[in-house]
């Protein structure tokens, strides 16, 4: 199994939608890398669902049930999104900033491109994370 990371601005769709409405598309992503990590994801990968924007923080775990197949919300290019469902909320919140100044988490996805709406997690790093937020990773 292969861990991810995946960003939603709370304002837009939040952990509490996420788990509201069951299995979800995750749809619009539009950056040609985040697209490929899309594509890599296979059934039963598990991400950090992190709020951007507001709260930047990790705050549950959500997992992949259906592999990367054409993004319905796409005009027009290859875009491609996966079906996620809610695994289990963080019991503390992880924060951008706790994550910054842990040394633990040196050259961390989210740290290293803050930008990418889409990145891959290490093993250590994840299980790292998980003890951060009070979970079973």
């Amino acid at each position: 199994m292969t861990h991810w990371l995946v960003k939603s601005e709370p304002d837009a769709f939040s952990w509490d939608q996420q788990v509201a409405n069951g299995v979800e598309p995750w749809t619009g992503v539009r950056s040609h890398q985040a697209k490929n990590n899309l594509k890599a994801m296979a059934k039963g990968d598990r991400a950090f669902f992190y709020h951007s924007n507001v709260g930047k923080e990790i705050v549950g775990i959500v997992e992949v049930v259906r592999a990367a197949y054409p993004d319905p919300t796409a005009e027009s290019g290859d875009w491609v999104c996966v079906d996620m469902k809610a695994v289990r909320p963080f019991k503390r919140a992880v924060t951008l900033a706790q994550m910054k100044a842990d040394p633990a988490l040196e050259g961390f996805g989210l740290l290293r491109l803050s930008r990418l709406s889409v990145v891959d997690v290490s093993d250590a790093h994840w299980a790292h994370i998980c003890k951060l937020g009070g979970v079973r990773g």
